[in-house]
């Protein structure tokens, strides 16, 4: 082996961190996310509380997921285009206006289900504009190199704020009322939209900063991506595999988590229903690390689709369990093997994908694993409000298990 292979296996293990640019970023980032999921704890609940409806839960998951389902493909060529640090900028702002709106209408008591609708609307634009530019400029700072480490740590930031956020939000509602916290919770979100104006990685250093040719949105548009990499079918795997889990599954029982924790006798935002919100989330942090400090275990596409097809089978099982200790441990071991088969799928995904079409492949990628959460809000919260919400994420994560064991057996009839 040579001594700059040896170096480069001695760093493997959270490669990212040694970017200084990138540490600083990772850091300023957890305060951004732990904000939204304080804002997702406090707006669930009291959802629940003032409407306790099932089906407005489920559409609360379509209402913030469609608009990644219609527009990261177009989000993902205006990171081909524009300066990603303004796009990022540009999403924070709406998650500020958000978080106020929600404070604003809490204090008033003149909460309504629309206002629900729209602010989740409102939170899952600002998400579908930021996250291809995220991914873009992760690549500029690490590299290929260390990218698929970056992501690994990006998930790592972003369950540990949903680790942490449901404990700081439940703290804050207990202590202040869901109104003022969340008015209080705009703050965390100015040290990442300051830092952006003095970062010096646009997104596209790698490949120049000329100006990118203007893109249109339109259908047509995912269909001739989609054509580009079909070549590729590592990309086509994990953009099936990711719509699958995201589609059945999703964050949709994230949304039902107070009618979970009502089932355990918990009616109230206390600890118990912090500790299973925040269980998943838990896992997935372990999960990373674990994924971070092991090499061997950074496996590839089959991996993926091993990791998807446990993962479904662990959240069939879920909903089945009784008691807190049993459900709590099943939502650790779930997180644990979504952060495996996310990560492994999007760090595939962005390295095997033309860099001319980086922004635009990751939109596609958005799309299924991110936008086809918008049918989750269907298959777990609606159909639960007609069969119960326990046995339609059964059902749903059964189909996951199904079509990730078809992709296997389909890779197995390539190889042959």
């Amino acid at each position: 082996m040579s001594r700059p292979a040896a170096e480069s296996s001695a760093i493997t293990k959270f490669g990212a961190l040694y970017h200084r640019d990138y540490r600083n970023y990772f850091l300023l980032a957890l305060l951004g996310m732990t904000a939204e999921s304080i804002e997702h704890v406090a707006s669930y609940w009291v959802i629940f509380q003032s409407f306790h409806s099932p089906t407005l839960g489920g559409f609360a998951v379509i209402s913030h997921w469609v608009p990644y389902l219609v527009f990261s493909v177009y989000t993902g060529a205006l990171a081909d285009r524009f300066d990603c640090r303004r796009l990022i900028q540009a999403a924070q702002g709406l998650l500020m206006l958000a978080s106020l709106a929600w404070g604003a209408l809490f204090l008033t008591g003149t909460l309504r289900a629309w206002h629900a609708a729209a602010l989740l609307m409102v939170h899952g634009m600002a998400g579908v504009i930021a996250s291809p530019p995220i991914q873009l400029i992760v690549h500029d700072i690490v590299g290929p190199e260390h990218l698929a480490s970056a992501i690994r740590l990006n998930a790592i930031s972003r369950y540990f704020s949903m680790l942490v956020g449901p404990a700081v939000g439940g703290a804050l509602m207990l202590a202040l009322g869901p109104g003022v916290a969340l008015l209080a919770n705009v703050l965390l979100y100015l040290p990442l939209t300051l830092y952006l104006f003095r970062m010096p990685y646009t997104g596209h250093r790698s490949q120049g900063d000329a100006p990118r040719p203007a893109s249109r949105f339109s259908l047509a548009q995912a269909r001739r991506i989609l054509a580009e990499v079909r070549s590729e079918p590592r990309i086509i795997q994990m953009i099936v595999l990711a719509g699958a889990t995201s589609f059945f599954v999703g964050t949709a029982f994230q949304a039902q988590m107070p009618e979970y924790a009502h089932h355990h006798g918990s009616d109230e935002p206390d600890v118990w229903y912090s500790v299973l919100f925040s269980a998943n989330a838990a896992g997935a942090v372990i999960g990373a690390v674990i994924l971070e400090s092991v090499a061997v275990l950074q496996g590839g596409a089959r991996a993926a689709i091993v990791c998807a097809a446990i993962w479904g089978a662990v959240m069939a099982i879920f909903p089945l369990a009784h008691g807190y200790a049993a459900a709590v441990t099943l939502l650790v071991l779930a997180g644990i093997f979504n952060i495996a088969f996310t990560s492994i799928a999007q760090a595939l995904v962005q390295i095997l994908a033309p860099p001319n079409l980086r922004g635009r492949v990751v939109g596609l990628f958005n799309t299924s694993m991110l936008g086809l959460r918008a049918g989750s809000g269907v298959t777990v919260g609606v159909l639960g409000a007609v069969i119960g919400v326990e046995l339609s994420l059964t059902l749903s994560a059964v189909a996951v298990v199904l079509v990730a064991l078809g992709l296997l057996a389909a890779g197995a009839l390539q190889r042959q």
